[in-house]
Order: C-alpha cells, then sequence, then structure tokens
C-alpha cells in the first residue's frame, strides 16, 4: 500500500485593476516624407505634452512603434502622397482620469489620433500571486485530506511541493460607452476584475487509520 498521496491544488485571487494601458496612434498625411515627419512631429509633441498634462508620467509614456509608407492612387500606379505614423503607449495610473485624457488627446491630435487598444492590469500584482499560492495549497491540503479518509487512512505531514507556473488570467475588457463622448462628456471605462492563478503539487505521507 502506498506511503503517501499526491494531489494538485489551485487557487485565484482577484482583484480591481488599477492601471488602465492606452495604445494610441498619431498618423499624418502628406506630399512629401520630410512634411509628413515634420507634420507628425508636431502633433507628437501636442499629444505627449497634453498626457503630460494629465497626470501620465515620464516613465509611463513609451513609443512601440513608427513609419512612414506611400499613398498611392486608386490604380496603383502612382505615389500621391505619404502617411508617417508613431505609436505611444500610455499608463493611466487613476482610472478616473482616463476620460480626462483621451479626451486631452483628442484635442491635441484631432482627427490624427487613433486609440487602438485600452486594457486594464494590476499595477503590482505580487499580493495577488501570494494570495493565490495560500489557496492552492489550501486546496491541496483539502484534497489530500479527503483522500486520506477515502482510503482509511491518517494525513501525515508534507513530503515534497512543487509550484507549478502560476498563470494569469485573462484581463479584463474594458466597457467603453463611447456615445458620452458624442454628448460632450468623457468615455468611462469600467474596470470590472483581474485575476493571478497558482498551482501546487504536493506529496504527503499517509498514516495509520
Amino acid at each position: 500500500m502506498s506511503d503517501h498521496v499526491e494531489v494538485i491544488g489551485t487557487g485565484t485571487a482577484s482583484a480591481s485593476p488599477d492601471v488602465v494601458v492606452l495604445d494610441v496612434r498619431v498618423a499624418v498625411d502628406a506630399r512629401d516624407v520630410a512634411s509628413a515627419l515634420a507634420a507628425l512631429a508636431t502633433r507628437l509633441d501636442a499629444t505627449v505634452a497634453a498626457a503630460a498634462d494629465h497626470g501620465v508620467a515620464e516613465h509611463d509614456r513609451r513609443t512601440t512603434g513608427m513609419g512612414v509608407s506611400p499613398r498611392w492612387d486608386r490604380e496603383g500606379q502612382s505615389v500621391t502622397g505619404y502617411t508617417a505614423h508613431q505609436a505611444l503607449r500610455l499608463r493611466v495610473r487613476e482610472r478616473a482620469r482616463v476620460s480626462d485624457v483621451i479626451a486631452a488627446l483628442a484635442g491635441a491630435a484631432g482627427d490624427a489620433l487613433a486609440v487602438d487598444n485600452v486594457s486594464l492590469e494590476v499595477a503590482d500584482p505580487s499580493p495577488l500571486l501570494v494570495r493565490a499560492r495560500a489557496a492552492a495549497f489550501a486546496d491541496a491540503s483539502t484534497r489530500a485530506r479527503q483522500y486520506a479518509d477515502l482510503a482509511g487512512r491518517s494525513l501525515g505531514p508534507v513530503l515534497a511541493l512543487s509550484e507549478v507556473g502560476p498563470d494569469s488570467g485573462p484581463a479584463p475588457m474594458p466597457k467603453m460607452r463611447f456615445a458620452a463622448m458624442d454628448a460632450g462628456g468623457g468615455v468611462p471605462v469600467e474596470g470590472g476584475e483581474s485575476s493571478v492563478s497558482a498551482g501546487v503539487v504536493a506529496r504527503f505521507a499517509l498514516g495509520p487509520a
């Protein structure tokens, strides 16, 4: 008869995300490359300044892409101009200010602005992972105790313990009501919850009944 029982425990911890990540893009058209880049620089300066004025710190602003591409006529035979673009990732650490930040960006960049994606995250997931690990170990202990009871044995101490790689749950999809902007208001973002999961493989000794 086996002298141990090995089980897998899982645990999850959740919290409301406290950081909103905005992936935005500024794109401008011009007749030649130099003019497109110059116009882009002007719009970008205004966009970055607007973000800074609304509390987005320098370390929360990052360029994620940049390029210049030709624009063709309908037949695809002749170049009619060029489009220059740059993508930025902005982390807004006060969720209540997201509406104001987006409105400020739109005011600075005008129709050159595109919001490619909005996501939410927890600034420091470490406390969540601690809670998830505790829940995983408690789950493993409960499972092991049940199997020991079913086998007519007593549950002994832990003989071995290993962690299954923590698996962050899916990022919450923000709900954005763009109709509010048409009415002259902001763009509310509803955060939902963000979850972190942990798993543990635990081996317990089995004693006599």
